[in-house]
This record gives C-alpha cells, sequence and structure tokens, in this order.
C-alpha cells in the first residue's frame, strides 16, 4: 500500500524565499502492522543477520542480585535497505543495510537511567538468506514494554523540510517567528469568534506543526528540538557537524499536526501508534552520523 503526505497547506518558500536554501529531503518510512521477513526494510521483524555473526549485547547491569549481571542480548528494532530508503546515506565500506539495537532497560549512561542504542551496517549481498541466524536472540525481561516494537513492514515516501523554527537565525528567523506569532493569535481570536478552536487552527497553519518538519518514524531530514532546544551534535571523532540519519518515533503524528495524516488514513486511525515504541518524554530519538566519514561513531539525542 501506498501512503501520501497531504500537500503543505500553504507554500512556505512562497513566503520566505530564503528557506529554499535550508530545503532537505526526508523519507517518511510509515510504518504499518504487517509480517516482515529478512529481506525486507521494517521494524521490529527478523534480521538479515550471519548464523556465524555473534548478536550484540548489553554489558551493563540491569536492576540488583545475581541475575542482573551478566551480557544480555540487544533487542533487535528495526533495519533499513538502502534500496527502498532514499535519503538513507551509504555506510562504512559500502553499506547498504542499516541494523538498529537498543537495550530494553533505562540503565545507561552517566546519569545510569539513559538509553543504549547500537547500530550496525553491512552490505545486504555478503549475506546468503541461506545463511541466516534463524532464532534470533531476544532479551529473557525488559524494562517497558515501549521497548518491544510490534512487527511493521514499512511504506516509505519522500517529502520536503525545513528546519526547526528556533534554528533559524537573523532576519528570516525575525520574520518567521513574527508570522508564527500572528499566525497563533489569528487562530485564537477566531476560535474565541467561532467557539469551534479545530477549525481555527487549520484555517492558520503553523510553521513548527504543519510547514517545516515531519513527524514520526523517518530518514534525513531535520530534527526537531522540541524538548531541549536547538541544538547541534557534533562528530567526536573529528569534530564536524553531524547530519540527522533516523528518527524513531512513538507516534506518526501528533494532535497538534493532523495535517500530516497520510491521505489514505484519518485522525482516529490506531496508525498513529503502529509500532507500540515509546521514546523520551516528546517521543522522539534522533540518531545523526558524521558526513565526513560514516564509520565514525554515531550521536544520539532524545527528544
Amino acid at each position: 500500500m501506498r501512503f501520501t503526505t497531504p500537500p503543505r497547506p500553504l507554500d512556505v518558500e512562497s513566503l520566505f524565499p530564503e528557506l529554499a536554501s535550508h530545503r532537505r529531503t526526508a523519507t517518511r518510512l510509515h510504518p504499518r502492522a504487517g509480517s516482515p521477513g529478512v529481506g525486507d526494510s521494517h521494524v521490529g521483524g527478523p534480521l538479515l543477520w550471519p548464523a556465524d555473526e555473534p548478536w550484540p549485547v548489553c554489558e551493563a547491569p540491569h536492576g540488583r542480585g545475581p541475575s542482573a549481571a551478566g551480557p544480555r542480548p540487544l533487542l533487535a528494532v528495526a533495519q533499513l535497505y538502502g534500496r527502498d530508503v532514499p535519503d538513507l546515506p551509504a555506510g562504512p565500506d559500502g553499506g547498504d543495510l542499516l541494523q538498529v539495537f537498543w537495550c530494553p532497560f533505562d540503565a545507561h549512561g552517566p546519569t545510569g537511567a539513559g538509553m543504549y542504542v547500537h547500530l550496525r551496517w553491512r552490505r545486504a549481498a555478503e549475506v546468503r538468506e541461506a545463511e541466516v541466524l534463524a532464532e534470533q536472540p531476544e532479551p529473557d525481561a525488559v524494562g517497558s514494554d515501549g521497548y518491544v516494537p510490534s512487527p511493521c513492514v514499512l511504506h516509505p515516501e519522500r517529502v520536503t523540510e525545513y528546519p526547526y523554527i528556533e534554528l533559524l537565525t537573523g532576519a528570516l528567523g525575525e520574520r518567521v517567528e513574527a508570522w508564527e506569532d500572528a499566525q497563533e493569535e489569528a487562530a485564537y481570536e477566531a476560535s474565541e469568534a467561532e467557539g469551534d478552536g479545530n477549525g481555527a487552527v487549520d484555517a492558520f497553519p503553523s510553521y513548527q506543526c504543519d510547514l517545516s518538519i515531519a513527524p514520526g518514524w523517518k530518514a534525513g531530514g531535520h530534527a526537531a528540538w522540541n524538548l531541549t532546544g536547538p541544538g547541534t551534535m557534533h562528530c567526536r571523532t573529528c569534530g564536524s557537524a553531524t547530519e540527522l540519519l533516523l528518527t524513531i518515533a512513538t507516534r506518526e503524528w501528533q494532535s497538534d499536526g493532523t495535517s500530516w495524516i497520510p491521505l489514505e488514513e484519518r485522525p482516529e486511525d490506531q496508525a498513529h501508534t503502529p509500532t507500540g515504541v515509546v521514546v523520551g518524554n516528546h517521543g522522539k530519538l534522533h540518531v545523526f552520523a558524521c558526513p565526513q566519514d560514516p564509520a565514525h561513531p554515531h550521536e544520539f539525542s532524545v527528544q
């Protein structure tokens, strides 16, 4: 099935031509319930994993007692084939398959309560399906059901995005902020007059919610910084500014961004939480990659 993002309510470049130089494409992944196989791009399905290759594990302790010690297998979250996802860059050594894992416990990092995410790149042609690991390891316990993705197939769609509003600086940033404020004021006045806020919101689209960054799972594009405010992630190896590689999201759309709902679906559909994944306070995990060398370590931000 194909999913189609509606045209944006306004042509934002006609309002602010300078945004053209900040335009990026992103691939909305549109995960929806299904039964994916090892040869598919998916969330929550079996991986194209060689039978003779060790499965990644987490070494951190999880809880207390003897059973909490020792390595535990990471949980397979997703795999993306480059052939399916146009905004997925090539990985190290020409890797065309990205496989994503995480530990299903919040027990990592400086605070001891953070996520641990692991990415593995490979060249898909080097793995014969006949030699794929048949019984793929799973952890014997999870800290939260929100770490366990439901099996989903993907329906990739390319869209255009613009930067998070607080990253627009100078005269352009001031003009966009002023326009956004005017839209909010007009929507409020209309809702007061009509007694119906929904219609008013639809009539006055927002740069932040409707014209800039697509919600949901996606590859590439711009990052939204709803929790921490605007930030820039730099490569810890070479210092280069990293670029957004992947966004893992709790919801495919928010109540204040229903203009992104695919034409084939409705606001009341259950497709807004198809994967069952729950991430952070605002529902997003951003994965960043170094544009200078894909072999450099990835960076992560939970929003």
